[in-house]
C-alpha cells in the first residue's frame, strides 16, 4: 500500500508538470487505486493513449490551489473587484467609445478567423491553432496601412494579435481562467 501510495504522489507531481509518469500502473493498481487513477473503460484499452495533459485552465487551478498561503484566491478575470478601483478601467467610455470603429474590425477579424480555422463551428477562439502572436504582430506591422490578398487590413490583423498576446499574458500573470469564448484544441 505504501508503495503504491508513493507511486500515486509520483503520478500527481508529474501530470502537474507535464512529464511523462515515472512508472505505468497496471490495470489492477490503476483500478484499485484511489484518485488521481481512474481504471481505463474496457481491458483491452491501451495505456499508452491515455491522455494525461493537464489544460491550461486545469493547470492554471492547480497552481492556484498549489499556493499555500494567506493570500487572496487569484481573480476571476483582470477587472478589481473593488468598485472604486475598477472605475479606474472605463471599458465603455475609455475603449468602445475611443475606438468603435477599430473594435469592429477586431471583431471581424475574429469572425474571419473562426471562418478559416473552424468552419461551421460557433464563434470561438480555437488556441493552440497560430500561437505565435509576437510575430505576426510584427509581421502586420510592416504590412499596416494595406489589405492582404483577401482584402483584410493588415492593421486590423495586428490589433487582433496584439490582444490575444496582451490576453494570454494576463492569463499567466493572473493565474486567470481562459474567457469564456476559448476553447482548447
Amino acid at each position: 500500500m505504501t508503495d503504491l501510495h508513493n507511486k500515486e504522489e509520483d503520478f500527481a507531481h508529474a501530470s502537474l508538470h507535464k512529464a511523462p509518469p515515472p512508472f505505468k500502473p497496471t490495470y489492477a493498481e490503476a483500478k484499485d487505486a484511489a484518485p488521481p487513477f481512474k481504471a481505463p473503460h474496457d481491458k483491452t484499452e491501451d495505456w499508452d493513449s491515455w491522455d494525461m495533459r493537464v489544460s491550461p485552465h486545469d493547470e492554471a487551478i492547480l497552481r492556484a490551489r498549489s499556493l499555500k498561503s494567506a493570500a487572496p484566491p487569484p481573480p476571476t478575470r483582470a477587472l478589481p473587484a473593488d468598485s472604486a478601483e475598477r472605475k479606474t478601467y472605463p471599458m465603455a467610455a475609455g475603449l468602445l467609445d475611443y475606438f468603435p470603429d477599430a473594435l469592429a474590425e477586431v471583431a471581424h477579424i475574429s469572425f474571419l478567423g473562426n471562418q478559416k480555422h473552424n468552419p461551421g463551428e460557433p464563434l470561438h477562439w480555437a488556441r493552440g491553432k497560430s500561437m505565435d502572436h509576437a510575430d505576426c504582430v510584427i509581421r502586420h506591422l510592416t504590412e499596416r496601412g494595406t489589405c492582404d490578398a483577401e482584402g483584410v487590413r493588415h492593421s486590423a490583423q495586428l490589433a487582433w494579435r496584439a490582444l490575444a498576446l496582451l490576453q494570454q499574458e494576463l492569463e499567466d500573470e493572473l493565474l486567470l481562467p481562459p474567457p469564456r469564448g476559448t476553447v482548447y484544441g
